[in-house]
């Protein structure tokens, strides 16, 4: 109560935010008069006005007003739009570094062209994030004519533009593109061997559109590039055999966390299937250690069956398993679940079968967009994720006023007993409404329900068009012609479409789809307008769009989302939520306290009850889930903080390498340094000469220089550390001479990068299995983080000692017995997948660039041979050699010569 009454007194944050920035405001009107009479060229002509000035030292704020009335006026001759006073403070907003929360319809794409402009001219670029393609490609249009007015450079960045042309793209002043082309570029620029070949520059300015899908829901898939690693699918299959017929008694699901778990029961007849298979020996147990990669399989199995659905989940099309994406009800292009989870969908749905892939790179979305020195956002729903925006990203959320109140009647929600009562009742009041010829957006959370209405409506002859991730390709379309009089859409949820629905229906797609069937001449576009205008003022009578919502999602801004579709612009419109005890939010989360109530009450199968109550209960479960799911993120976060801090300094030594031209004095100091930690290894410091491991320092020092090193009695350990260096660097001498200066610092300059990277990839892969198991430690009393921090920091200690030696070991047994063909050769693209991994399961693999290859399908067995390398998959650098010579496979077949 008292901060109710705090907030009516002294205003909230937001309303601090909006006040302070009313001057600018107010300055950027009064100079709209001035910059109107403006000639075309005179209006360009600002634009080099403002680089002069910002070359001189002025500041980027001393320019601030001038140049959003500059881009207002560009917009009305170039665009015939004219920014409203709201969508310039959305502007300032932006401009300051803090997240613009506007409501649907008001305008965000022309919104991020002031703040985009402005930003330009210092030429150090400015990235606008899009949540897919269709929109990178719409605003980079649309908006690029504004920049163009100004001889300001515009890029697009998506799926397919070309690895050749990408750098080019990052040269633009304003590069438009998705989060995960973004993404991918670094992580691909990190994998690359030649300076000339990275495309992008340094990160200045980024404003993200839809700033909660991308910074919110999609934070917990890490963006990964993967390699194949090879091994068998038939173990896919085999198991997929014994999760597929567990009974109900063998398992036991839990629905909110996503887990199951066998019983006693069926760990004991798992057990026993396994064996009989010959895929564990009849003398072990199932979880003995060296059958964990088989429990391991059988986990990921049952998940498979028992937790992901099909046309909930995922989708099968053309023979491949699709993830669907439950925020924005889209198929997830490319992407593929981690840790043999996809793989086991496709052997439950009986479809080819891919390989596991490697990771060679990755980085959450969180440490992406950290790096930009100047980061903002805008959507229409942020405040609900204000703290998490603000203790992660330092973006401060402002909600900025609608242009025109909203008028827009959200009704209570009512909620019956079962699905079925449910459903009738949502048919029944569509029929009611249809009637009117009042347009309807019913949002649905899945692919199987948006079809079980569409069945329905079908049933009562109601016309009607279903968008979902089946029939994503039409999006744009169907949303545009969801406003017409007497439509009828069905649509997943609403997240991130990015196309307005207006009443009437939106001219321009009206327009071309009348286009398709004949040639139109002025007159009949004009009467297409006319008619368009009409129909629009007949929906205002009777009430605007009505949102109908199926179920509740687990996040309130979805549901946000979805009302927001109706009432844009101060039109008329209408939102209604029908719910059931047997929705998978209520059943999961909040359906005791609910059932209970609902029970003394005595309803009915086929009676609602509607209350506030219900509604604050609601929220209450989603609530929970929102917390839930943001302590998942931040726990993802503090683990990849971790791999973070050591991925910063692997990818500046990438960068250093690349630049550096020279590296035979770098190559001594390491030898240098090498060897002293070689002496004082085998000859402590204050020990007797007795205890001396003369032998084995000798031995050692063949092993990694190829030398026999003759060491007397009478040396002092100063006297071997010194003959030792001599010797060593007599040896990088005579191949400097023998192969020329410039051909040896390129060998070795290629050396540094190639053991670097293999490295890297290994100690990513060990990464990976310590974060696996890491919870664990919990059982034994001890913070899984800190164990984290302190196992991983050992590993990396590790890693750069072993870089040091196998640098060496390589460079001293260097043969160059042909010409050094070109660095860029050495960029692998081949079998190299881009993907997403979710921090409990997801992960994806994205085609991208046009150079990145998808790995053939494997059916056969995988029959290893020791004489053949290539079937022997992935070797821990520590184990025996699969050739059979009993040496470690580092000093074998895995030595970097």
């Amino acid at each position: 109560m008292l901060k109710y009454i705090a907030r009516k007194i002294f205003g909230n944050r937001t309303d601090k935010i909006v006040k302070s920035l009313k001057p600018i405001l107010n300055e950027v009107n009064k100079l709209e008069e001035k910059i109107s009479i403006l000639s075309d060229n005179e209006l360009k002509a600002k634009t080099l006005e403002f680089k002069e000035k910002l070359k001189k030292g002025a500041s980027i704020d001393s320019i601030t007003s001038e140049a959003f009335a500059v881009v207002r006026e560009t917009a009305k001759r170039v665009l015939g739009e004219r920014h409203y006073d709201v969508q310039i403070l959305g502007g300032l907003v932006l401009h300051k570094g803090m997240i613009s929360e506007m409501k649907t319809g008001e305008g965000k794409t022309l919104v991020s062209s002031l703040p985009a402009y402005l930003n330009s001219l210092t030429g150090k670029g400015v990235h606008i994030v899009t949540v897919n393609d269709y929109l990178a490609k719409r605003d980079s249009e649309w908006m690029g004519k504004i920049y163009k007015f100004h001889d300001l450079s515009v890029g697009c960045l998506v799926n397919d533009t070309p690895e050749e042309e990408r750098k080019k793209v990052y040269q633009c002043d304003i590069v438009y593109g998705t989060n995960n082309e973004f993404g991918f570029d670094y992580l691909r620029d990190n994998l690359k061997h030649n300076i000339k070949s990275l495309v992008q520059r340094e990160f200045n300015f980024a404003i993200i559109d839809e700033v909660d899908s991308i910074l919110i829901d999609e934070a917990r898939t890490p963006l990964i590039i993967s390699g194949p690693s090879f091994s068998s699918t038939e173990l896919y299959v085999k198991i997929n055999n014994i999760a597929s017929i567990l009974h109900d008694d063998e398992y036991e699901l839990d629905e909110k966390n996503k887990t199951v778990l066998l019983t006693d029961k069926g760990n004991e007849r798992c057990e026993k299937l396994i064996k009989d298979m010959g895929l564990i020996k009849k003398d072990s147990s199932l979880y003995d250690i060296e059958n964990m990669d088989v429990v391991h399989h059988l986990n990921q199995a049952i998940k498979a069956h028992k937790i992901f659905k099909l046309d909930t989940d995922y989708i099968v099309k053309e023979g491949k398993v699709l993830i669907i994406d439950e925020f924005t009800g889209r198929i997830m292009d490319g992407r593929r679940y981690s840790e043999g989870l996809h793989q086991a969908i496709e052997a439950k749905e009986n479809v080819s079968i891919q390989q596991e892939n490697q990771t060679l790179a990755s980085i959450t979305f969180q440490n992406y967009f950290r790096m930009y020195p100047k980061l903002s956002g805008m959507t229409g729903t942020a405040i609900t994720e204000a703290q998490e925006f603000l203790s992660i990203y330092n973006l401060e959320v402002v909600q900025i006023p609608t242009n025109i109140p909203v008028t827009r009647v959200d009704e209570h929600d009512v909620i019956y007993k079962t699905e079925n009562a449910k459903n009738n009742a949502i048919i029944s009041e569509v029929e009611k409404v249809h009637s009117k010829k009042q347009p309807i957006l019913i949002g649905t959370v899945s692919i199987e329900k948006s079809e079980l209405i569409s069945k329905l409506l079908k049933k009562k002859g109601i016309k009607h068009k279903v968008l979902n991730a089946k029939f994503h390709e039409q999006e744009a379309e169907i949303i545009a012609l969801a406003g017409q009089l007497g439509a009828v859409t069905i649509a997943t949820n609403m997240a991130g479409r990015g196309t307005d629905i207006k009443l009437g229906g939106n001219e321009e797609v009206v327009i071309k789809e009348k286009l398709g069937e004949k040639n139109l001449n002025e007159r009949e576009i004009d009467k297409i307008k006319q008619q368009v205008e009409s129909d629009r003022k007949k929906m205002l009578d009777i009430g605007g769009l009505f949102v109908i919502g199926t179920e509740r999602h687990e996040s309130r801004r979805i549901d946000n989302q979805l009302r927001g579709r109706s009432g844009r612009q101060g039109d008329a419109g209408r939102t209604k939520f029908f719910l059931s005890l047997e929705d998978d939010l209520m059943r999961i989360f909040g359906s005791v306290k609910i059932g209970n109530f609902l029970g003394k009450l005595g309803l009915k199968d086929d009676e609602a009850i509607e209350h506030p109550w219900i509604n604050k209960s609601l929220a209450k479960a989603q609530q929970k889930v929102e917390s839930r799911n943001y302590e998942i993120r931040k726990n993802l976060l503090k683990f990849d903080d971790v791999m973070n801090e050591q991925r910063k300094v692997i990818y500046e030594q990438r960068i250093q390498i690349m630049k550096e031209q020279k590296f035979d004095d770098i190559l001594i100091d390491k030898v240098h340094i090498h060897n002293k930690y070689l002496i004082d290894k085998f000859v402590p410091d204050k020990s007797y000469k007795e205890e001396w491991q003369i032998k084995e320092l000798i031995h050692e020092i063949h092993r990694i220089y190829n030398i026999n090193l003759v060491i007397n009695d009478d040396l002092s350990k100063k006297d071997i550390l010194k003959n030792l260096n001599d010797e060593t660097s007599k040896i990088f001498k005579v191949k400097k001479d023998e192969f020329g200066e410039d051909i040896f610092n390129e060998a070795l300059k290629r050396i540094f990068l190639l053991t670097l990277d293999q490295l890297w990839k290994e100690h990513l892969h060990a990464l990976d299995r310590l974060k696996a198991g890491i919870n664990l430690r919990a059982y034994g009393q001890k913070d899984p983080l800190n164990e984290y921090k302190f196992e991983a920091f050992k590993l990396f200690e590790d890693m750069f000692l072993e870089l040091d030696e196998n640098i060496i070991i390589t460079c001293a047994k260097i043969q160059i017995s042909h010409e050094l063909g070109d660095m860029d050769n050495l960029d692998s693209s081949d079998n190299v997948f881009e993907t997403k991994k979710d921090y409990n399961l997801l992960s994806g693999q994205k085609k991208s660039g046009g150079n990145v290859k998808t790995p053939n399908v494997v059916n056969n067995k995988f029959e290893m041979d020791p004489k053949n390398p290539a079937t022997w998959g992935k070797i821990s650098r520590n184990a025996l050699c699969p050739c059979g010579s009993s040496k470690k496979y580092k000093y074998c077949h895995g030595s970097i010569i």
